[in-house]
């Protein structure tokens, strides 16, 4: 393998096949979605390198992790990764569309996570790949929210991330198919800085909001106390 694999506590990720590689936004998700539900199944919708599966496979004691990647390489890339982890027993990744999923899959799930494609900008690059890895047409958000209003279970939640700037157009679609936000976590990269990200988790039920703000460093390198606390558990030098 010509690159090395990302190296956390209790698991590797190889991720030479996946367009869109580890980075802050899947960790962030990963250890901050909720599983104070204690969660029987969990559903990562366009797992790429199965990070958000693996997150919460070491996070949680939930007995069937399922995961969902359309790309060809990024799904066997997915299932290598499993069957390396400790978890292997838990998890499996279907190499299918979401549309065909929501389709044939009867079952509900416990908890939903995602990390979707979010560059919605009028251009593309020669990679296709990594195109489909990362604009909005290859997983638009509507179809996103309508297939999880589906798929989760009545008691079941939803955690997502997405640009602090697509915030309420996406709360706005999660509330015509019921699904309420129950909390919202907004992340900056330095104090300076302007919020960049929105950690969302949604359920059926209507609660008081909780609205938080996390930022990453307070100069380059230096990270604060809750990012640390957050990631902790998975970042090696952490």
């Amino acid at each position: 393998m010509s690159e090395k694999p990302f190296v956390f506590k209790q698991f590797e990720v190889n991720q030479e096949q996946c367009a869109m590689k580890i980075g802050t936004d899947g960790v962030l998700l990963g250890a901050w979605a909720s599983i104070k539900k204690h969660p029987f199944s969990i559903l990562d919708i366009g797992a790429g390198t199965g990070i958000l599966s693996l997150m919460l496979a070491q996070r949680s004691y939930a007995e069937i992790i399922d995961a969902i990647e359309i790309d060809d390489l990024a799904y066997e890339q997915c299932v290598d990764n499993f069957e390396r982890s400790p978890w292997g027993d838990r998890l499996f990744c279907y190499h299918a569309a979401l549309e065909e999923f929501v389709d044939e899959i009867e079952d509900t799930y416990d908890l939903i996570i995602s990390n979707p494609p979010f560059y919605s900008e009028d251009f593309k690059t020669e990679n296709m790949q990594r195109d489909l890895a990362r604009f909005t047409d290859a997983l638009p958000f509507e179809h996103l929210i309508d297939s999880v209003s589906k798929l989760l279970s009545d008691q079941g939640t939803f955690s997502v991330i997405i640009p602090f700037k697509e915030e309420s157009h996406f709360m706005d679609l999660a509330s015509k198919v019921n699904l309420y936000p129950n909390s919202i976590l907004r992340v900056k990269g330095n104090p300076k800085s302007e919020i960049k990200r929105s950690l969302l988790e949604f359920s059926f039920q209507k609660t008081n909001t909780g609205t938080s703000e996390l930022i990453i460093e307070t100069v380059r390198h230096q990270y604060t106390q809750e990012y640390i606390h957050l990631t902790k558990d998975f970042y090696l030098k952490m």
